[in-house]
């Protein structure tokens, strides 16, 4: 399918490895642009090149960037648009916060979860919302996950956080659809990256069991059978950038393998 947004500026945060890795890779394969940005700048770089390699080189760049530090997240769009000029699609994405139970959690880490998850969002969407909304042409993409919708005991900071997200979706969507600027969220559910291996540990051995063994009942649980591949993601993530989705705002799209049992 031709998404028709060969040419479009995107940027996708936390794009050195997972699922941001593999939305930028999708974006890419599409024509965008895509600018990565990322903490470990020998992963960035890898990224880059594999990225460049598997669709057209000068079309990706890379920025060392945490997306906690507002200036860091001013920076690379400073680079991205000095290098292209304006932003056409902005994917919101970061690693998860602390993952841990509610009485065991400190005050500074629910801060540091707050940045990571919360107010790089917000700094992002603040820096490429003018530009979208006087072009009248913009995709906001939030990568949340399954727990806005199912919260998790062991996920604490981000079941309370990713469900304020798909809030400033729907919000952001109600301010903005009128412009051409369609804001949407997709919710993961188990998908194998780092950090659902992770996860996978934690509740090993907590159980006390191997981890194999807790990996396979997770994937047992998921009615379609398997953990998904970031490509999978990556590529709704890209269909929601393209023309083919110009009807779609406002809404959470669960990318979960039917995980989630709620009927809304």
């Amino acid at each position: 399918m031709d998404l028709k947004i060969t040419g479009r500026v995107a940027m996708v945060a936390a794009s050195s490895n997972g699922i941001g890795r593999a939305a930028a890779l999708s974006l890419a394969k599409e024509g965008c642009r895509v600018s990565l940005c990322g903490r470990d700048r020998e992963r960035l770089e890898k990224a880059r090149g594999e990225i460049a390699a598997l669709s057209s080189g000068d079309r990706v760049m890379a920025t060392p960037c945490d997306v906690t530090k507002a200036a860091d997240l001013e920076a690379w769009h400073r680079a991205t648009t000095g290098a292209w000029g304006p932003v056409d699609v902005l994917v919101t994405n970061t690693g998860g916060p602390p993952a841990a139970r509610f009485l065991v959690l400190t005050e500074n880490q629910w801060r540091a979860g707050i940045d990571s998850t919360l107010f790089n969002v917000l700094r992002l969407c603040r820096l490429v919302l003018p530009a979208m909304r006087e072009r009248r042409w913009g995709r906001i993409v939030h990568i949340t996950s399954f727990v806005a919708k199912q919260p998790n005991d062991l996920l604490t900071i981000s079941s309370t956080l990713r469900a304020g997200l798909s809030a400033l979706t729907r919000t952001m969507s109600n301010e903005f659809a009128r412009d051409n600027v369609l804001v949407n969220a997709v919710l993961p559910g188990h998908v194998l990256t780092d950090r659902q291996v992770h996860l996978n540990e934690i509740r090993s051995n907590e159980e006390g069991i191997a981890i194999e063994a807790y990996a396979e009942r997770v994937e047992r649980a998921i009615p379609i059978g398997r953990y998904a591949s970031p490509g999978e993601l990556g590529d709704v993530i890209a269909f929601l950038c393209g023309e083919g989705a110009s009807y779609l705002s406002g809404a959470t799209v669960q990318v979960d393998g039917g995980l989630i049992q709620s009927t809304f």
